[in-house]
């Protein structure tokens, strides 16, 4: 089973997780600053790419009530404004006695990821 989200990430989108998270790190809002880095220019912060996953989670599969429990991210390349991410997550392993389901993340750009991981996440149960 396989669920998937895709967003294409704006400088306003990149403006507003520096608000809420307060990560104002130069390289994320400052072309001049992001110019002379490693990246050459602005690069979108990688947990926003990360919490296109939750959104996967919350919305698609497992779906509303569903809680993280645990997530290892790895990073492998840089997402740029205007950039469409797609985060999709792959079913790996039920446990059902203890209502867990363990799942493969990936996040996508121009189908290369540029993020991947592992997620462990709650499901609630179903009526009946």
């Amino acid at each position: 089973m396989t669920a998937s989200f895709a967003k294409t990430v704006t400088d306003a989108d990149i403006v507003l997780f520096a608000g809420v998270s307060g990560d104002t790190n130069p390289v994320h809002i400052n072309e001049e600053f992001a110019r002379e880095t490693m990246f050459k220019g602005r690069i979108a912060h990688g947990m926003l790419s990360a919490s296109l996953i939750s959104t996967v989670f919350g919305t698609k599969m497992p779906g509303p009530g569903c809680i993280y429990m645990s997530q290892s991210l790895r990073f492998k390349a840089p997402v740029r404004p205007g950039d469409t991410v797609t985060a999709k997550v792959t079913v790996v392993e039920l446990r059902p006695e203890k209502k867990q389901a363990r799942f493969e993340c990936v996040c996508l750009v121009g189908g290369k990821p540029v993020l991947d991981g592992e997620a462990l996440i709650l499901v609630p149960s179903r009526p009946a």
